[in-house]
């Protein structure tokens, strides 16, 4: 780009970040090396620079100019312009990285220098795959959009990386299970077994993917099974697999909202990572809905991520717009108190963070054995965002930011 000057930036950053443990490279072949990598000096020409970050162009710090912060950072990485040579590393770093109090001045000078970084360039456009919703918040006009945006990628994409079952949640490794496999039957199976499933019995699952648990519920355990889901895409293929496994006669699968089902009872209902897309606002509803669901001798299994702390939000900017738009997960006390509200009795509470870990490691590992394939069908900055998004939230049950939880409840007597 015309007028592009790197060195005033790379001074200031120099300036203001005075532990690094990071190299950072310029297109102009120059960089900002590390002072330091767990401990060793990166600066004095040490061997390890820690991670190192590529900036390929102006593009990339004009994204930043444009977003400062995470949103911009994610927008150069998305779109290509920010290369970064290992992703498991670099969170690593996020996680211990203390980051400096910067002054006001300071930060105007790097302002300046990353404008002048930009040169003569015309502000880049975001990257197609961000998606900025509009309208109320957790309507069910923009929850449709929020979960299609998530899952319409192609069914043959979560195919790569999820295990035959297509059950697009936590495994359960912790009692015995080897592989992704049998840690997904474990779970399904805990789920059927925690609802006390009898043959006969109809059984709702809220936010039904593409069919796993209304499959083996039915055919493990006889009952007459209905999953709802907000993607066509997710509902043709649990309709197809439904089909070819027999079950068409026990098992329906319908588009639609939680909130449309009017006048249905059921003896047991299911949620499985359903909860963490209701958000704040409606949860006291969402728990009423399930209750009114239910008969008395009723059963309720609620499955889903919780925040481990009370004062700060989950999701950050580039989450918002690339992975899960309106993805609010609560606390597990007002899950808890939502239940209460609407008329359960909390029977069992259990923890599966570490079981959580573990899938979406299998998860990464899986979808990087296929990457060529998945760049055919999801395109570059797609891929890019799903190799970040499923090492990051592998990392933030590592650091225990969240977890996971079921929740078994009954309808209150009286």
């Amino acid at each position: 780009m015309p007028f592009a000057k790197t060195e005033p930036l790379r001074r200031e950053l120099e300036s203001a970040l005075p532990k690094r443990g990071f190299t950072v490279r310029f297109w102009d072949g120059t960089e900002l090396p590390a002072t330091s990598t767990n401990g060793i000096g990166g600066a004095n020409g040490n061997a390890d620079p820690g991670p190192i970050f590529t900036v390929r162009s102006p593009k990339a710090v004009a994204h930043v100019v444009r977003a400062p912060g995470e949103l911009g950072l994610g927008r150069a990485y998305v779109a290509g312009e920010l290369e970064v040579d290992d992703l498991d590393r670099v969170i690593g770093l996020i996680d211990d990285f203390e980051e400096p109090e910067i002054d006001r001045a300071t930060r105007a000078r790097l302002a300046i220098a990353a404008l002048r970084a930009c040169g003569l360039t015309i502000p880049p456009r975001a990257p197609k795959g961000e998606l900025r919703l509009k309208g109320r918040s957790h309507s069910k006009d923009r929850d449709a959009k929020a979960v299609r945006h998530h899952y319409d990628v192609s069914n043959e994409f979560f195919e790569l990386f999820l295990d035959k079952s297509m059950t697009y949640s936590c495994a359960v490794f912790s009692r015995g299970a080897k592989t992704l496999e049998e840690a997904q039957f474990a779970k399904l199976d805990m789920v059927c077994k925690k609802l006390a499933l009898k043959e006969g019995e109809r059984v709702l699952d809220v936010g039904c993917g593409w069919g796993a648990f209304v499959i083996h519920a039915a055919r493990e355990y006889g009952v007459k099974a209905v999953g709802i889901t907000l993607s066509p895409p997710q509902a043709e293929l649990a309709r197809r697999r439904i089909a070819e496994a027999g079950l068409s006669d026990k098992v329906e699968v319908r588009v639609a909202d939680y909130r449309d089902l009017h006048g249905e009872r059921y003896d047991a209902i299911a949620s499985i990572g359903m909860v963490e897309h209701v958000g704040e606002s409606n949860i006291d509803a969402y728990a009423q809905k399930l209750r009114n669901m239910l008969g008395d001798d009723g059963r309720l299994l609620n499955h889903g991520i919780a925040h481990l702390y009370t004062d700060v939000g989950y999701h950050g900017d580039f989450t918002q717009r690339y992975v899960f738009p309106d993805g609010d997960p609560v606390q597990l006390s007002r899950i808890q108190l939502a239940l209460e509200r609407a008329g359960f009795v909390t029977e069992h509470v259990e923890e599966f963070g570490k079981d959580y870990y573990d899938t979406l490691s299998e998860w990464i590992k899986r979808l990087d054995e296929n990457l060529v394939r998945a760049e055919q069908i999801a395109g570059k900055e797609r891929l890019r965002v799903w190799r970040l998004y499923l090492r990051s939230a592998r990392n933030i049950f590592k650091t225990e930011f969240v977890s996971i939880y079921q929740v078994l409840a009954r309808p209150r007597i009286g």
